[in-house]
């Protein structure tokens, strides 16, 4: 029994490696397989030859144009916010909209 576990265990190894191989070309084979089998049906679409409107995963987005605010610009936003935060509690206390 002890000389059987090392054989099942490679054995296991070697299904697991086997199969997580195969998944990756699943969607390329099955654009070739008949239809009985699993393939594509008769009249299906076409896999896309012009590539899709989202960007894949290592594509970066373009810089941004804007700049970083600065400290001046920082504190009137700030208190901009601040300032709307104040009127929309007063308003919402007082049970009238502000428009």
């Amino acid at each position: 029994m002890g000389q059987n576990v090392p054989r099942l265990l490679l054995a296991t190894m070697a299904v697991v490696l086997s199969a997580t191989m195969l998944t990756g070309c699943g969607s390329i084979i099955a654009d070739h397989l008949p239809t009985a089998v699993g393939g594509l049906p008769e009249g299906g679409p076409d896999r896309p030859i012009k590539q899709s409107n989202f960007p894949a995963v290592h594509d970066f987005p373009t810089p941004r144009a804007s700049t970083v605010l600065t400290d001046a610009e920082q504190k009137k936003l700030e208190h901009d916010l601040i300032a709307a935060r104040t009127r929309t509690g007063a308003a919402a206390r007082a049970g009238t909209r502000d428009d």
